[in-house]
């Protein structure tokens, strides 16, 4: 399986909310979330509109995963203070999942963030989600915080890298 990653263009923002949506639609089933329950989840939450303006106008960092000339993969980066950044929406399309798209993503945002000479990565996660925290905690990603709020019927798992040591 060849594919690649690289920076997202404009025009595939309708195929990357295509992407971000399935993949966090099967978290949403395997929860329990629905839009009436849980509307601000990623998996309902995520437009065009809402992408285009983190593209356009905050200028986030956004990179595709492409395989067989097909958008299959995405994430992308926050830079927040203190030399810190955080991942956003690290998605696989459910039907090539398990076939080392996610880490080869996550191992490409590494890199990327220690080129920019960042010193934190920062991530957010269902904290119900035991599968994928271990699967972060594999890269060397901890989780250093819980928080419940109100508009989620789940708790916020929270989980950092010191990049030098990642």
């Amino acid at each position: 399986m060849d594919g690649m990653i690289r920076e997202l263009s404009f025009e595939e923002i309708p195929e990357c909310v295509k992407v971000i949506r399935a993949a966090f639609k099967t978290v949403a089933d395997e929860f329990g979330f629905t839009e009436e329950n849980a509307p601000r989840f990623t998996a309902y939450a995520m437009c065009d509109d809402r992408l285009k303006y983190q593209f356009a106008e905050e200028h986030k960092p956004m990179y595709v995963y492409i395989l067989n000339g097909k958008v299959v993969g995405y994430y992308s980066l926050a830079l927040l203070e203190n030399d810190e950044v955080e991942l956003n929406n690290l998605s696989v399309l459910p039907e090539v999942r398990h076939r080392g798209i996610g880490q080869k993503l996550l191992e490409d945002c590494m890199e990327r963030v220690k080129a920019m000479g960042m010193k934190k990565l920062k991530l957010g996660i269902v904290d119900e989600n035991v599968r994928l925290r271990k699967w972060y905690e594999s890269f060397g990603i901890k989780h250093v915080s819980s928080v419940k709020y109100d508009f989620f019927p789940f708790t916020c798992g929270y989980m950092e890298a010191d990049i030098d040591e990642a």
